[in-house]
């Protein structure tokens, strides 16, 4: 039945002289029920099933769910969903690279063809996660920082050389060329896909998942994606379905216009607030209204590349005119642009005014209310107006965790023969990065023409702030360029620094060291100030306690302020010549000066840029590597190194053992990000990570950072839990990746005590408050739980992508019943912990956890099992998802 179903509903579509062979959603529907009124989104998910039903990991009644989800906006049915390609960005794309190689030696090993390991569906790896800020306020320092990534990185990219050599259908993007996302949005996405099978051209959504999770940003599109585990991707790459429950779709309405002078950046964080607080966790997020049709792609873009930060699994805009309009423009292949209208109209893909899907809940915002926003000092749905910004961080200076006293002493500091005084508030980092914003022409030119005005006003940077321009795409400097603004950013000191990620992960580089020693000599409390999604604790840089999201204009507004404890709203940024104040509201640009520089964008552009991407430049040309079916792993290298997980691996699984006396390794509280859990940022000298370098030969000045080591598991390991600003209760009132070891109660790095317990063969846990596992799609925050023998996770509750990923590394999600907690149990971590019946579970099943109380006191909860699909529990009981694929290779 399911195969007929399938030929029933096949189907032709002509666009001038080819012939397209689709599956019709509308000739489904005759024999399924109406789904005029299913949301878009799931329309795509619908379209999947239908192509890829096989009757057995689809089924007819897959189908036929999603069908009758309109009955309640919900399902309780778990599905296979398979996308049509994968992306990558480097930090996350070299360990999974890694983790293919070490797949071929533990295939040979076991007897197989290591030919079997490829991927199925294309992968793009863009490398963009790499160039360091370490040269900045100068027109060569995007040559300066290109040439020390390629030296610092040389061994990372001759592998990533040797991949895109050893495997099918694998591209690499060289460094120096844009960010995946921005890439994604302006090149390789399609909108619909298409593909010849067997002589025939197929036609179908385009869909994908990356190892990035702002992979959602191509969502404004219309294409759906997001962003998974590293090991889900390998897995999807090698043909594995994409295991998920049928979502919950939240229905957002836009209406209205934006007003004068506020940003596409003001209404994401403004839309990431109110997301946050209704609670969208594992949800789709479907936009719709009226107000799309005045919205602008770049602004799609912007608000669907923050799923992550208001929780969504993605924020999905149909596709309509105005995509095709952006098709259009960055060069896209008109008969492609017809395929597009053409196959969306047909599948009811495509957005009409007035449309009312039918939603799990609605939820409506007039766009004319949104006001100047950023957001922090640590959390991106934090939104603060600009005028509440001097209070917000005043706020966050009395609940530091080291009290602030008043009446703190300013710190003198002389830098490029000036002489000034540092304070708590001062600006130290302004940076115009990649991600959220710079896909977006209109608050570029914004950010450009603040900087023309102001230098034309007299102003300048203040001389402690470390400013830079880290574009998406090469597109961005050349419109920039053409509009005639970039020499002002240059002159503000907004120089371009590269072509990647930067700031917004932590690779904002070193500040000078005078303003690094005036925050240690008098703990000052400084403020970065980004155009990035990110903000958490940590991430930016070690030094910098506050972070704040905040549009290009804005960021270039703080640059000339220098202090988040200004006003912008009534204080002045600084004098003219003349003496007289000058306001942000003198130099903001309005919108018909925004809109001319906008309309300089050039489709030429796009053409030059993209004409030759996955060639590189010199640098990367000439990086020679053999061809070799299996890698050759260096001994004594510290950036690739053969990982542990397959190494003791069998054909068929071991039994599942159950869990007696462990310890629990850390306590952690509400909001834990994969931040805080994985290696990200500096590795510090002292560190477990820094004392294995250095005694593997490497000086503190060499280090890089943590994610450009995530192909070497000894290093990543030992950075697991070790964020600086992580607070283990285990531990009160200490900062950092600190533990006490139970049997001598020293207080130790968490790494140390983890081996200690190793060494003892002891099973260890770990407890955490709600949304544990928020933030980026980080595998190592998986990997590194289980190199260092954690077998079980009690939470109060997971984010999405971390709770996979725990599965996919054979390590248990469970959640602490309502009502109770860590606290609630007046755990302390002295307490043992016993979990039996771990051989015969099912999805979602209630568990007993024993907790051992030291003083002797036991108590029993029912905790819920967080492996929620059958496909979930196979990984699970394979010992993670790599070994259930190797598995079924071999049979």
């Amino acid at each position: 039945m399911s195969f007929k179903l399938k030929t029933d509903c096949a189907s032709t579509l002509s666009i001038g002289s080819k012939t397209y062979h689709y599956y019709s959603l509308s000739l489904l529907s005759e024999q399924l029920g109406e789904i005029a009124r299913l949301p878009k989104s799931m329309k795509v998910l619908l379209e999947n099933l239908l192509r890829n039903i096989d009757g057995d990991s689809v089924v007819e009644e897959d189908l036929k769910a999603l069908v009758e989800w309109q009955k309640n906006g919900h399902a309780d049915r778990e599905i296979a969903y398979r996308p049509a390609r994968v992306l990558m960005q480097d930090f996350t794309g070299v360990p999974a690279v890694v983790d293919l190689a070490a797949m071929r030696e533990a295939v040979l090993r076991l007897g197989g063809n290591v030919e079997q390991v490829n991927p199925l569906s294309p992968v793009d790896l863009v490398i963009d996660h790499s160039v360091m800020v370490d040269k900045f306020g100068t027109e060569q320092a995007f040559e300066e920082n290109v040439q020390i990534e390629m030296e610092r990185n040389y061994e990372r990219y001759l592998f990533l050389r040797w991949g895109q050599k050893a495997f099918n259908r694998f591209r690499v993007v060289p460094p120096g060329t844009g960010i995946c996302h921005q890439v994604n949005l302006e090149y390789l996405g399609k909108s619909v896909w298409y593909e010849n099978q067997n002589g025939k051209d197929f036609a179908y959504p385009d869909t994908l998942v990356g190892t990035d999770s702002h992979t959602t940003m191509i969502n404004g599109l219309g294409v759906l994606g997001w962003g998974v585990g590293g090991i889900e991707a390998e897995a999807a790459m090698l043909g594995q379905p994409v295991s998920m429950l049928i979502p919950d779709v939240v229905g957002f309405k836009l209406a209205g216009k934006l007003r004068e002078g506020i940003t596409a950046t003001d209404l994401v964080l403004t839309v990431t607030q109110i997301l946050r607080k209704h609670g969208v966790v594992g949800k789709f997020v479907e936009f719709y209204g009226d107000g799309l049709s005045d919205l602008p792609l770049a602004d799609r873009a912007t608000i669907a590349n923050m799923a992550p930060e208001y929780g969504a699994t993605c924020g999905f805009f149909p596709v309509d005119d105005i995509t095709l309009g952006y098709l259009r423009l960055t060069g896209r292949n008109e008969d492609e642009i017809a395929l597009v209208e053409a196959y969306c109209k047909k599948q009811g893909l495509w957005r009409n005014a007035g449309d009312e899907p039918i939603f799990t809940n609605n939820l409506e915002l007039d766009m004319s209310t949104v006001e100047v926003s950023l957001a922090g000092p640590k959390r991106p749905q934090d939104r603060v107006a600009l005028g509440d910004v001097p209070h917000a961080f005043q706020a966050a200076m009395e609940l530091d965790i080291h009290k602030i006293q008043e009446n703190r002493a300013d710190t003198p500091v002389t830098l490029d023969n000036q002489t000034f005084a540092l304070q708590d508030g001062a600006v130290v980092i302004a940076a115009i990065t990649s991600c959220t914003n710079t896909s977006n022409p209109s608050v570029l030119m914004t950010a450009g023409l603040l900087a023309k005005k102001a230098i034309e006003k007299g102003l300048q940077r203040q001389p402690w702030v470390k400013t830079s321009l880290a574009p998406g795409s090469k597109v961005v400097t050349d419109y920039l360029e053409l509009a005639g603004l970039m020499p002002y950013l240059e002159k503000l000191g907004f120089n371009l620094v590269g072509y990647g990620c930067t700031t917004c992960i932590g690779n904002s580089g070193p500040l000078p060291e005078p303003i690094e020693v005036a925050i240690k000599q008098s703990d000052l409390m400084v403020g970065a100030v980004l155009s990035g999604n990110r903000n958490f604790e940590g991430r930016i840089h070690p030094l910098v306690k506050t972070n704040w999201l905040a549009s290009p204009p804005l960021v270039v507004a703080y640059a000339l302020s220098g202090n988040m404890k200004k006003d912008l709203t009534r204080e002045p940024l600084g004098q003219d010549q003349q003496g007289h104040d000058i306001y942000l509201q003198d130099i903001w640009p309005d919108s018909q000066e925004v809109a001319e520089a906008v309309g300089k964008v050039r489709t030429e552009m796009f053409h030059k840029e993209y004409n030759a991407v996955f060639d590189g430049d010199e640098n990367w040309q000439s990086l020679e590597v053999e061809s070799s079916e299996t890698y050759s792993w260096q001994q004594d290298s510290t950036y690739i190194r053969l990982p542990p997980f397959f190494s003791d691996m069998t054909i068929e699984p071991k039994p599942i053992t159950n869990i007696h006396h462990a310890n629990i390794l850390v306590i952690l509280g509400d909001s834990v990000t994969t931040d805080h859990i994985s290696p990200a940022g500096n590795i510090k000298a002292d560190s477990p990570a820094g004392r294995y370098l250095q005694e593997h030969g490497v000086l503190p000045k060499d280090f890089n950072s943590y994610g450009s080591r995530r192909g070497n598991h000894e290093v990543m390991m030992r950075g697991t839990f070790a964020n600086i600003r992580i607070r283990n209760e285990m531990v009160p009132g200490v900062e950092g990746g600190y533990t006490r070891h139970i049997p001598s109660q020293a207080q130790l790095a968490i790494y140390d005590a983890a081996m200690l317990y190793q060494e003892d063969k002891t099973p260890l846990a770990i407890i955490a408050g709600k949304e544990y596992g928020s933030g980026s799609s980080r595998d190592w925050a998986a990997k590194g739980t289980r190199l260092l023998g954690a077998r079980v996770v009690i939470a109060e509750s997971f984010e999405r992508i971390h709770r996979s990923n725990l599965i996919g590394m054979g390590v248990l999600p469970l959640e602490f019943p309502q009502g109770v907690s860590r606290k609630t149990l007046n755990l302390t971590g002295d307490e043992r912990i016993d979990i039996v019946g771990l051989g015969h579970i099912e999805p979602g099943q209630i568990i007993a956890v024993k907790i051992n109380y030291a003083n002797g006191k036991e108590t029993v909860i029912d905790a819920r099992c967080r492996i929620d699909t059958n496909t979930e529990l196979a990984y699970f009981y394979n010992d993670g998802i790599l070994h259930y694929v190797i598995r079924n290779m071999l049979k």
